[in-house]
């Protein structure tokens, strides 16, 4: 069998095509990308699904405050994917007070990430210690760009090995290192889109067998293993 033939028995096998790292506006105050864009972009892009993962940060806000408005900006999202025919679902870029870093959270609920907000000024360390994530992984994003602060590798699930935004280095060859290096069994690729006109949206993908119902299914999917990543659209890669 050549090359041409395996890649499209591949593309076959793990047919749909799912975005694990997007932001939208107004809830990501970085983000220009509005809830209806998002839909019609990954729509466009011949995506099954998006995973909503705004950054989710400590705030004055007191904890259901916070999570209305950061759950608005999903149900907004994917009331647009309902009505264009792509799935969206619910997942967290979360950032502890103690450092820079970002994680993705990914197997979450409204009710859990009100728990979870008032458990960010603690650390990564204590919140790994007092909140059960059975069902959920955590991943480390982009932890090889600029201001982030390694990990002891054992409060991870997983690391997001290609993060693809193209206005910061996120070191990729680093990150895969590392991931190599600790025998993280979950790695992931994420677009990290935020940005119209910058050649920002669809740089990345999971592909799976089947399209998760919800980021508990994607949190599943992701701890079995069996799944591809694709890059730009047209490179595979088996993690």
């Amino acid at each position: 069998m050549n090359r041409s033939s395996v890649k499209e028995t591949l593309l076959q096998t793990y047919p749909h095509r799912v975005e694990l790292h997007a932001h939208t506006s107004p809830v990501s105050a970085c983000s220009e990308i509005s809830p209806q864009m998002m839909a019609e972009i990954y729509k466009e892009k011949r995506y099954d699904a998006v995973v909503v993962t705004n950054h989710f940060w400590h705030t004055s806000k007191d904890a259901k405050t916070y999570v209305n408005k950061y759950m608005e900006g999903y149900q907004q999202t994917k009331e647009a994917g309902e009505q264009l025919g792509i799935s969206v679902l619910l997942g967290a870029e979360i950032r502890f007070t103690e450092n820079c870093n970002d994680y993705l959270l990914y197997g979450v609920t409204s009710e859990m990430l009100e728990e979870i907000y008032d458990l960010l000024p603690y650390g990564l360390g204590q919140f790994r210690s007092t909140f059960p994530l059975e069902n959920s992984v955590l991943i480390h994003a982009h932890p090889f760009r600029d201001g982030v602060t390694l990990v002891s590798a054992d409060l991870l699930d997983g690391v997001e090995v290609f993060n693809m935004h193209p206005g910061h280095n996120s070191r990729i060859a680093l990150a895969s290192k590392y991931a190599a290096k600790f025998d993280f069994s979950i790695i992931t690729a994420g677009s990290d889109f935020h940005h119209l006109n910058r050649d920002h949206e669809a740089g990345a993908a999971l592909r799976s067998k089947f399209l998760p119902n919800d980021s508990f299914e994607l949190a599943s999917l992701l701890k079995k293993g069996d799944y591809l990543l694709e890059i730009s659209d047209s490179n595979l890669i088996i993690p």
